[in-house]
């Protein structure tokens, strides 16, 4: 009880008031087309609440379903936009690059990325499976797979070491906890405004690409 109540103490209170609830937006945020203004912030969050004794299964759970929601709307936004829409979000190599694993090997392409830490960018590649004919069935299951391993793994880790997390967070974060709660809300603020203007455009533009096409 007196150690529960110390770590409380250690922890800001507003990481604590996030909860399961926070959890869940930021990890569909992070599976959106809006990008996290500080990559690995869900997993994050999942670590340190697992590790405040939070219910691991309720933070992996939470992390899970909200990538499923974020994940969903992507793909949807892909098979949408088609490829011109994934031109307007990646370019250069790395689209040729995430074209030709996704052709080939769609859903596994989509696990692997939902697997790898940042700073590996996520959206092109759930955008790509959406655009290039992944099916909405496949892409969910690799989506769903990757994410509870993932997750399921974070939240035992701070379950399990949580002292640790606990002591490192207070040693090097604790005085820092009220700026980085005001930078990241700024940030996060800022990035849902760009994410949702940038969509819209491109929206717009390829709106106007296809009266275009139409009319000739």
């Amino acid at each position: 009880m007196l150690q529960h109540a110390r770590h409380q103490r250690l922890m800001p209170a507003w990481l604590l008031h996030f909860g399961v609830a926070g959890i869940f937006g930021v990890a569909a945020i992070d599976a959106s087309i809006i990008p996290l203004p500080i990559p690995g912030t869900s997993d994050l969050l999942i670590v340190l609440l697992s590790a405040h004794h939070e219910n691991p299964f309720l933070t992996a759970l939470a992390g899970i379903s909200g990538s499923l929601l974020g994940g969903v709307f992507t793909w949807g936004a892909g098979k949408k936009g088609g490829e011109a829409m994934l031109k307007r979000y990646a370019s250069g190599r790395l689209l040729k690059r995430i074209k030709g694993w996704v052709t080939r090997r769609g859903m596994l392409t989509v696990g692997v990325a939902c697997l790898l830490p940042p700073p590996v960018p996520l959206m092109p590649f759930l955008l790509a499976a959406g655009a290039l004919g992944v099916s909405r069935k496949r892409y969910m299951i690799a989506l769903g797979a990757a994410r509870t391993i993932r997750y399921g793994v974070l939240a035992w880790l701070g379950a399990t070491y949580g002292r640790i997390v606990i002591r490192l967070w207070a040693r090097y974060l604790a005085g820092w906890s009220d700026v980085i709660l005001w930078v990241f809300i700024a940030l996060l603020i800022g990035a849902i405004c760009f994410g949702v203007w940038k969509y819209r455009r491109n929206q717009h533009r390829h709106g106007k690409g296809a009266t275009a096409k139409a009319t000739t």
